[in-house]
Parts: C-alpha cells; sequence; structure tokens
C-alpha cells in the first residue's frame, strides 16, 4: 500500500434509539439541514463532512448481528464539537439548544484553554460542546 493512499474521514454516523427525535433536535436546536431523511437513518449537509443518524438496531443486520448493536448502550462514546463566532453567539445558541430539547451540562464559560465553551447533552444523551476561540476574537 503507498504511504499517499490514505483512508479519508467523509463523516460521523450516531447510532440513535430515536432517530426521529434526534433528528429533529439537530435540525432545530442547531439548524442542521437534512439531506437524506427516512424512518431509520438521517443525512446532513456539512462543510464537507456528512454528520448522519442511523437506528441501532438497524446496524445489525449490516455487521453479521453484532450483539453489541442489542444491548443498551451507556455512556459516553464521543462528542461533537461546534464552534461559534465569539461568546455572544455560543451564549446564545446554548439557551436555543436547551429551549430545543438539549440538556445544560455546563454552562458557557472561559476556559484555561482560551476558549468560551458550554456542555449540552442532546435528547439521547451524548454529551456535546458550543466554543468560540477567544484569542481570534
Amino acid at each position: 500500500m503507498s504511504a499517499e493512499m490514505k483512508p479519508v474521514l467523509e463523516g460521523i454516523t450516531v447510532l440513535a434509539d430515536d432517530v426521529p427525535t434526534l433528528a429533529k433536535f439537530y435540525r432545530e436546536a442547531l439548524g442542521m439541514e437534512p439531506t437524506v431523511e427516512q424512518a431509520h437513518y438521517v443525512a446532513f449537509s456539512g462543510n464537507a463532512l456528512r454528520f448522519a443518524i442511523f437506528s441501532r438496531a438497524g446496524m445489525g443486520p449490516h455487521t453479521n448481528d453484532h450483539p453489541d448493536y442489542r444491548r443498551p448502550f451507556s455512556g459516553q462514546a464521543f462528542e461533537l464539537n461546534f464552534q461559534c463566532a465569539d461568546a455572544g453567539e455560543v451564549a446564545a445558541r446554548f439557551a436555543h439548544i436547551c429551549a430545543y430539547g438539549g440538556t445544560a451540562v455546563a454552562a458557557p464559560k472561559e476556559m484555561a484553554w482560551a476558549h468560551f465553551t458550554g456542555f449540552f447533552a442532546d435528547p439521547e444523551g451524548n454529551i456535546h460542546s458550543l466554543f468560540a476561540d477567544l484569542s481570534r476574537v
């Protein structure tokens, strides 16, 4: 295999028990635009990266019925980071997310690494962050 041949990260798929509810959250709370909407799969357009939600149960047939897709999910497995223009946008978007079904985990505040960051959970409990890079403002 050539050293020049590297796989390219094309997308991220979040597995969900309730695809319609999670898709509605990402559409309404974060303004993501769906490009594919099916009962058990929704994909959103992005900045060269596809973000999708797929039913946990639906993954079984694609993975030789791997038992992990039948077990209830527990714990944090990934974090999405959403960058905002400034601290004011972080605060406003954080409030908007919480109004549309997100759960506040840690209110936005200035962090030691020069970010203004807040953490929220989506309706399936996945914890994500909103941030503004204060060193660029």
